[in-house]
């Protein structure tokens, strides 16, 4: 068999192997093993170190060992976990069910050997038993919290409206907060032109964008390198290239103004640093900055508490959509590993169904009349 990390050690794979409390030692040697396959994968240390406590925490609940496995130890140990003084978020319930699923995955495959040693020591061996029908669904109503959700346009327009008003009130009364209040109502639009986290927002440097070959016309910002996107449960940040597109093409005037003297170069330490987004002080505004403020303006614009920072994230994947966009293309541009994830951020509008349901009806009345549906939209 070709050497994998994590296959069953060499001292129990011996014919002739007889241990002492062999159950535990067994364990021991699936869990000391998975830790090695986890390493190999290049996942954190920290992650690991998690995963493999759920798996013993999992194992001690059940009283029960891998090959002994089934699906109520499941029910019962996230039920436990679920209804004590203070219950799991379902968002960790299913990080600890995918934890206890890759273990599993991990011992059922026959590239590591332990079902044949299971099988040849306790007459049993290991199976999955974490399945769809026993874990915390990742659907809309249970993924996203409820009151969280989309700008819809005009609340888009009042909050911008809303950023720019106070930057012309500070700049009337003299006071320097005009300056951090102009950097804050960029950076929102920026966030929202990009499609942008908090913390991929605030790590953003000037050397970050770049042209885009295939549209010239957007000069220098026809792109930007995120350098600080999230990553993946256990690696560290993954970088991506969002494309600036046509239905936020005015961003780029807007970042050939802050970028030139009288923008950014304003504040006393821009030329200290790339960071886009410079602070009165050495270094960049901080999250806690941007929460702070984009909780201000929010108040001042009069907006419902449910609309926050992360929303104008939401705001970009649903008028991209609206828009037309391919699906696949605007989960590429926000950096979702799966088509899923991107459709919980998606809130279109009635009106926006309300048209897609006419063209459908419209392409089958083609369809059956033959022609194309076109004079029916």
């Amino acid at each position: 068999m070709e050497l994998v990390p994590g296959r069953v050690p060499d001292f129990l794979a011996d014919d002739g192997v007889g241990l002492l409390r062999a159950e535990d030692r067994v364990f021991e040697a699936m869990v000391d093993g998975w830790r090695a396959q986890l390493l190999a994968r290049g996942l954190t240390t920290a992650f690991i170190q998690s995963s493999c406590r759920l798996v013993e925490r999992f194992q001690e609940h059940s009283n029960e060992y891998p090959w002994t496995w089934s699906a109520h130890h499941v029910d019962e140990f996230f039920a436990d976990r679920r209804s004590g003084e203070r219950p799991l978020a379902l968002s960790t319930l299913r990080a600890h069910s995918g934890a206890v699923r890759a273990f599993c995955a991990y011992l059922t495959d026959s590239r590591y050997g332990w079902a044949r040693l299971c099988e040849r020591v306790f007459g049993d061996v290991p199976s999955q038993v974490v399945f769809e029908w026993n874990t915390p669904r990742h659907t809309t109503d249970d993924a996203v919290p409820p009151r969280r959700r989309s700008f819809t346009r005009g609340e888009l327009q009042t909050f911008f409206d809303t950023a720019d008003d106070l930057v012309d009130a500070e700049f009337a009364k003299g006071s320097k907060r005009w300056l951090p209040a102009l950097r804050d109502s960029i950076a929102f639009k920026v966030a929202y032109a990009y499609g942008l986290r908090r913390r991929e927002l605030a790590m953003l440097e000037s050397v970050d964008f770049g042209p885009n070959p295939h549209v010239p016309d957007f000069g220098r910002f026809g792109s930007v390198q995120v350098r600080w996107a999230k990553g993946t449960k256990g690696s560290g940040p993954r970088r991506r290239t969002v494309l600036t597109v046509p239905e936020f093409d005015w961003v780029v005037a807007l970042l050939e103004f802050w970028l030139s003297p009288d923008g950014r170069a304003r504040f006393p330490t821009a030329d200290r640093s790339t960071l886009m987004w410079p602070s009165e002080r050495a270094g960049g505004a901080a999250l806690r900055n941007f929460d702070r403020s984009f909780q201000r303006l929010r108040e001042l614009a009069g907006l419902p508490v449910e609309l926050s920072l992360h929303a104008l994230r939401h705001s970009y994947v649903t008028h991209l959509i609206e828009a037309g966009y391919d699906p696949l293309f605007v989960q590429q541009q926000v950096g979702h590993s799966y088509s899923s994830t991107t459709a919980l951020y998606t809130s279109v509008s009635a009106d926006f169904k309300h048209k897609t349901i006419q063209r459908m009806i419209a392409r089958r009345i083609g369809a059956d009349d033959g022609t194309d549906g076109s004079s029916h939209e």
